[in-house]
């Protein structure tokens, strides 16, 4: 049957997925320096190696004999999921695929080295590689497909989002943050004019941020024996759903920029951990698209992370592992804290998505040609100031060389990340009206619920509904911005 020949080769490609996925987690975190070139290379070998069995010819033949066999429910979404990711992958040659994960290794690589002495003109030739080997990707797809470049990039992670239904959300949302940003600083100000904030620096050693960051990531259910925590130079969350890596990155004069990307990191580890094993070789098994993933680490990350009730019981773990006592009323100034800032792992919830914007609109750009490589400083310059207020002249590190997606290749990325946020305030609306007591749990440092709710209706269904469908499913209703600016108005606007 040709089903059983597409299911005995989902177990191959899920080996050798693995063994990339580890590799590049090592790579990113304890290989040494010396080791890049020849990792690169090996990577690059197991990548093509990967594409080549991935997207033989045979393989189609199975996809389309499938559709005559008699399949149940599961096999029947499995086979659609096979065909889709064919379809995907059969747009680019190995040669080129090795040749571009070649192109993106070394060009991570020289990222982390560079970005510490703000060499923007020492990098710029190996990412206008990495653009060019992007624009030709783009191209290839785009003629696979009939989309439009950048939705051809975007189609890879998340299936069915188009700029030209982004756009106008991302407009309507950049206007409503741009006069909403000043009305938080102002509501920030006035109650510090109350109540002074109290500071929170001070000596944090990284071990004991780390035995506080696992404390956590245990509570709110990560399951270490299935994962572990590292250190590298961009928090992410890697590996396998079997053996998931996630890191993050401390500094020893405060706690909580670790502690919140730890706890984002865990909201895609949460996700990856209880996808159904028993699709685990199908593309089925799968998590649905980069939005949703978003969805869940900002869920952990912002719904609860920066939950008031979240504090009543996480206090008194942080007082145990870092040896001083905060009230509420110390605390929370901090969680809710908005400030405009170039950093966009650091940034709020209220600033956050402005970030994003600027990416999305800067790399539709590059994609199309429109926008150099050599001119993104000024243009990044530009869109920060209109949109923060704050100038990047110069300040390359924390300007265009600041996050990791660029030097990797991965354009058609960045707008998952605040699609994710609004849908993480819609999931929380639909789980509050579920579960009422939510808060109350949280307060007592039960999350059982919280999870079962996740668990039953985003991480078992992996990639079985279109994202549209999941969150119909899940939360009663489409994606809607209201969920998330209403959010903001509460946690951040005048009473």
């Amino acid at each position: 049957m040709s089903f059983t020949k597409l299911d005995e080769l989902g177990h191959k490609l899920e080996a050798l997925e693995h063994a990339l996925a580890i590799l590049g987690a090592d790579e990113a975190t304890h290989m040494a320096v010396g080791g890049g070139e020849k990792r690169a290379d090996a990577m690059a070998s197991l990548a093509g190696m990967l594409h080549a069995r991935a997207t033989a010819p045979e393989i189609g033949d199975w996809i389309v004999s499938a559709e005559d066999e008699a399949l149940n429910d599961d096999q029947q979404a499995a086979l659609r999921e096979f065909g889709r990711h064919y379809e995907n992958l059969t747009c680019l040659p190995s040669e080129f695929v090795e040749r571009q994960m070649t192109a993106r290794m070394r060009s991570e690589q020289l990222w982390r080295d560079l970005r510490g002495k703000n060499d923007w003109a020492g990098f710029l030739p190996s990412l206008e590689n990495v653009v060019s080997l992007v624009r030709e990707e783009a191209a290839m797809r785009a003629d696979r497909t009939g989309l439009d470049p950048y939705d051809a990039m975007m189609e890879q992670y998340d299936p069915g989002n188009r700029a030209a239904d982004i756009t106008p959300v991302f407009t309507e949302l950049k206007s409503f943050l741009k006069a909403f940003v000043p009305e938080a600083l102002a509501v920030q100000e006035e109650r510090l004019a109350k109540s002074p904030l109290k500071p929170l620096s001070g000596s944090y050693p990284v071990e004991r941020q780390r035995e506080l960051g696992l404390a956590m990531m245990a509570a709110v259910g990560f399951d270490l024996t299935h994962g572990s925590l590292a250190v590298s130079h961009h928090p992410f969350c890697g590996g396998v759903p079997t053996d998931v890596r996630i890191t993050t990155r401390y500094r020893t004069s405060e706690f909580l920029s670790a502690l919140m990307g730890l706890l984002h990191e865990t909201g895609h580890a949460l996700y990856e951990q209880n996808l159904p094993a028993q699709w685990a070789h199908w593309p089925l098994g799968r998590a649905r698209g980069m939005a949703v993933h978003e969805s869940q680490s900002l869920f952990v990350e912002k719904q609860l992370g920066r939950n008031p009730a979240f504090w009543v019981w996480a206090l008194p773990v942080v007082e145990k592992h870092l040896g001083e006592e905060w009230s509420m009323d110390d605390i929370l100034p901090h969680v809710h804290h908005v400030e405009r800032g170039l950093i966009r792992v650091d940034a709020d919830e209220v600033t956050y998505p402005l970030h994003v914007i600027l990416r999305y609109e800067l790399e539709q750009e590059l994609v199309s040609g429109r926008l150099e490589v050599a001119d993104i400083p000024e243009a990044w310059n530009a869109k920060m100031r209109e949109y923060l207020g704050l100038s990047t002249i110069d300040n390359f590190a924390d300007g265009p060389m600041q996050d990791v997606h660029w030097p990797g290749g991965a354009f058609g990325y960045f707008p998952s990340y605040t699609l994710g946020a609004m849908m993480a305030a819609q999931q929380w609306d639909a789980l509050k009206h579920v579960h009422p007591s939510v808060d109350e749990d949280i307060s007592r440092g039960r999350f059982d619920a919280l999870n079962d709710w996740r668990r039953k209706e985003i991480w078992s269904q992996g990639s079985r509904w279109s994202t549209p469908e999941l969150m119909q499913r899940a939360t009663g209703e489409k994606l809607a911005a209201h969920h998330f600016t209403d959010h903001l108005r509460r946690r951040y606007g005048r009473a």
